[in-house]
């Protein structure tokens, strides 16, 4: 048998309102449990002497001075031979107990307590000596207060209420994780979530942001995996054929089957890096213009290199070497397609560093920036027909920048060329 509910839902309605029932259950017991004891005491105690002060008088014969005390103190009194009651008294009820354990202590004789609930009444027979009954007729709150009552009705009429507060935003949240539920069951199954959006609060939404980020990359991951292998097919299978082509006709040369087996080993070697990712790195600390200094001065020093740096720049934790491969790569392809000028700047704020690297090359067009960021993908109509590569540069950096918690992005330069800004976390 299950104690603890399985539902989210549930769940989450007990812990808040468990808590919220023990704390009043201790505050009422505690507090209000004594001080309705020393109320109701107090109450009995001041009754019974009243009434036995009243008896003492009416034994002495003095029922001028109990008419005018009764009437001070809001007692009725009279005086009966005999009185019709009901068998049994109410001595021992909740109500009257304390008062009946008080008049036992103060007179000499057994005064017999009834009560008209209906009314609120409670009346008390006292024998006399003269063998009559004396009648002590009074309300039912001079002896028992309803206070502690009404305070424990308040208590549970607190706890429904905020039962029902609570119940539409805990449901919310609950249909929000449901659709989380139901978006990364149709995830895990290779389908889309049409319609899905973060809802929810902040944390929901993050979760919700995280999942189609994730989803995003698995299905870049796998359209990479694609597209590399259509590459391979594609790109090895050219200088192949012109090969063994040349050697079936003896036009082939020693220069011209050199070229070729260099540019089968450069774009397998683009493969090969591709494919294996980023090798497990220890996070350092450092500083990025020395290391983009050193990396542009390598890769265009044919180039006029411009930088922009502050005069202090922050410190950084990152992996030293996925982070220059990504730089190199973006550099390198800005020094292949520029014609000039290189310019690198950096702007720092409290929580990320910008970094842009422009060029002052021909660029390339809004429609084909996205496609620039695909893997196997060449843009040479745009940037160039002489420029080689496998088209893997920009992916591989890419996938560094982001698994550093960052961005990237490719905008129009005023040098005329291409920019690439880079945005990363401290």
């Amino acid at each position: 048998m299950r104690l603890f509910p399985r539902s989210f839902l549930w769940r989450t309605i007990l812990m808040i309102l468990l808590p919220l029932v023990i704390a009043q259950v201790i505050v009422a017991n505690a507090f209000f449990g004594n001080h309705w004891s020393r109320v109701h005491d107090t109450l009995a105690r001041t009754l019974a002497g009243e009434i036995a002060t009243m008896t003492n008088f009416i034994d002495e014969g003095n029922t001028d001075a109990v008419q005018q005390m009764a009437r001070d103190i809001g007692i009725n009194v009279s005086f009966h031979e005999k009185l019709n009651r009901p068998k049994h008294d109410d001595n021992h009820a909740h109500e009257t107990g304390r008062l009946a354990s008080e008049l036992s202590k103060r007179l000499q004789r057994r005064a017999k307590i009834y009560m008209d609930r209906d009314k609120r009444l409670v009346f008390i027979d006292v024998p006399t000596r003269d063998n009559q009954i004396a009648t002590f007729g009074t309300s039912l709150y001079r002896i028992y207060s309803t206070s502690t009552e009404v305070f424990i009705i308040w208590l549970i009429g607190s706890i429904l209420i905020v039962s029902i507060l609570i119940a539409p935003f805990i449901i919310m949240h609950t249909r929000s994780i449901r659709r989380i539920a139901h978006a990364a069951n149709r995830f895990g199954r290779g389908l889309d979530a049409p319609g899905f959006v973060p809802t929810g609060s902040h944390e929901i939404r993050e979760a919700a942001t995280s999942m189609i980020t994730m989803k995003e990359r698995l299905d870049r991951y796998n359209r990479t995996r694609t597209d590399m292998l259509n590459a391979v097919s594609h790109d090895l299978k050219a200088p192949l054929t012109r090969m063994r082509l040349a050697v079936e006709t003896n036009t082939a040369t020693s220069d011209d089957l050199i070229r070729d087996i260099d540019r089968m080993t450069e774009m397998v070697n683009g493969y090969l890096a591709f494919a294996r990712g980023e090798a497990p790195e220890i996070e350092q600390a450092l500083e990025l213009p020395p290391m983009l200094t050193r990396i542009a001065r390598d890769a265009a020093p044919d180039k006029k290199i411009i930088t922009d740096f502050p005069d202090a720049p922050v410190q950084m934790y990152a992996r030293p070497m996925a982070l220059a491969r990504a730089f190199s790569n973006i550099i390198e392809n800005a020094a292949r397609y520029a014609n000039k000028r290189i310019k690198i700047t950096e702007r720092d704020t409290v929580d990320t560093v910008e970094i842009t690297i422009e060029d002052d090359g021909i660029g390339i067009p809004d429609d084909r920036k996205k496609d620039a960021l695909r893997p196997f993908v060449r843009l040479d109509d745009a940037r160039g027909t002489d420029t080689g590569g496998t088209g893997l540069g920009l992916s591989i950096a890419q996938t560094a920048i982001e698994n550093h918690g960052g961005q990237m992005f490719l905008e129009d330069s005023e040098l005329g060329g291409l920019r690439v800004r880079i945005v990363l976390p401290i």
